[in-house]
C-alpha cells in the first residue's frame, strides 16, 4: 500500500504577510522523510493577497515548488475552507505535513478524516517514510507508530526539529481554490499585543505558577522577563485561577516550548506542565517547597520565597 507519489506537501502557516517560523520546522521533518523516499517537498500557501508569503516560501531550502492558492475564502485560514483544498491536492502526495500548532491541529485531523486515513499527531522523530515517533503519556513514553495508509497525514512538534534554512529558489505555481464551504465564517479576533517575543519562539521563557498567588504578582516576572528579553509563560494552575490569559499556558494542553533557558517560578511541576517544557536546554526552578517535582527536572534549583528571590534576581541581571 505504498503511496502514489514520493512528493511531500507541507501546509505553510502565515498571516498573509509573512511565513510563520513553525513552518520551517515542519519542512525539516519533511526533509527527513524525503531523505528516505527521495521525493520532492512542495509548500502550500493558501491565503488572500499572500504573494509575499509565497515569495518567502520559495526561498526555503529543500522546497522544490510552492503552490499558491489565493482566494478570499482563505484569508483567515478557516479549517472548514482549507480542508477541501488540501484534500483535493493530497491525492497527488504520499505525505501531508503541518506544524502541530493550534492551526495545524485544527486542520489536519479534518483532512485525515475526509481522506479516511489515520492522523499521526505531534511527531518528534522520523524513523522512515512510514514510521514515526510521537510522545504519549504526557511525554513520559515515546510511541513508534507505523502507517500503511496511502497518504500519511502528520502534524510535527516544532520543538523537536530545527528550522529549515533559507537559500532555496523554488518555482511558485498558482492553484485554484475550492471557495467558501459556507459552514463557518470569520467574525473577529482579539489578539494579545506584546512587545515580548512569542512564547513558542522565545530563547528565554519566565513562567509563573499557582505560587504567584495573583495576577498582580505576575508583574514581578514581567520585570525580569523584560530585562532578559524573555517571553512570559504560566502553568495551567495559574491560568485556571485567572492570573493570566490562556495564551500564556505552557504544558500538555497549552504551548510546547524548548527555549535555551526556562525559569519556573512558583511552579510545582505537575506532569502536564513538564510535558510542555522539559526539552528546554537549561531549566531553573524557584520554589519554597523543596519537595516540588519541578526540582527533579531542573538544572538549577533555588529553594526560596519567590517574592524575595525574583526581585533580587531582577536587580542582579
Amino acid at each position: 500500500m505504498s503511496n502514489v507519489s514520493g512528493a511531500i506537501l507541507v501546509i505553510a502557516e502565515h498571516d498573509n504577510a509573512a511565513l510563520k517560523p513553525a513552518t520551517l520546522n515542519a519542512v525539516t521533518a519533511a526533509a527527513k522523510i524525503a531523505n528516505s523516499l527521495g521525493g520532492d517537498i512542495h509548500l502550500l500557501v493558501a491565503g488572500q493577497g499572500a504573494e509575499a508569503v509565497a515569495d518567502a516560501a520559495s526561498k526555503v531550502a529543500g522546497v522544490s515548488k510552492v503552490l499558491l492558492a489565493d482566494d478570499a475564502a482563505y484569508a483567515h485560514a478557516l479549517p472548514e475552507n482549507l480542508a477541501p483544498l488540501v484534500v483535493g491536492l493530497a491525492k497527488s502526495y504520499g505525505h501531508v505535513l503541518a506544524a502541530a500548532t493550534s492551526e495545524g491541529k485544527n486542520l489536519l485531523p479534518r483532512v485525515a478524516a475526509l481522506l479516511d486515513v489515520a492522523a499521526i499527531s505531534d511527531i518528534t522523530g522520523v524513523v522512515s517514510a512510514d514510521t514515526f515517533e510521537r510522545p504519549i503519556y504526557a511525554g513520559n513514553a515515546i510511541a513508534t507508530v507505523q502507517s500503511s495508509d496511502a497518504i500519511k497525514v502528520i502534524t510535527v512538534r516544532t520543538t523537536a526539529f530545527e528550522a529549515a534554512a533559507t537559500g532555496g529558489s523554488a518555482a511558485v505555481e498558482s492553484v485554484a481554490g475550492t471557495g467558501d464551504a459556507g459552514s463557518a465564517k470569520f467574525v473577529g479576533q482579539e489578539l494579545t499585543k506584546s512587545e515580548r517575543p512569542e512564547l513558542t519562539q522565545a530563547k528565554i521563557v519566565v513562567s509563573g505558577g499557582r505560587g504567584m498567588q495573583s495576577g498582580e504578582n505576575f508583574k514581578l516576572l514581567e520585570a525580569l522577563a523584560d530585562k532578559l528579553g524573555a517571553a512570559v509563560g504560566a502553568s495551567r494552575a495559574a491560568v485556571d485561577a485567572g492570573f493570566v490569559p490562556n495564551d500564556y499556558q505552557v504544558g500538555q494542553t497549552g504551548k510546547i516550548v524548548a527555549p535555551e533557558l526556562y525559569i519556573a517560578v512558583g511552579i510545582s511541576g505537575a506532569i502536564q506542565h513538564l510535558a510542555g517544557m522539559k526539552d528546554s536546554e537549561v531549566i531553573v526552578a524557584i520554589n519554597k517547597d523543596e519537595e516540588a517535582p519541578i526540582f527533579q527536572v531542573a538544572d538549577y534549583g533555588l529553594v526560596a520565597d519567590l517574592f524575595k528571590a525574583v526581585p533580587e534576581l531582577t536587580s542582579a541581571v
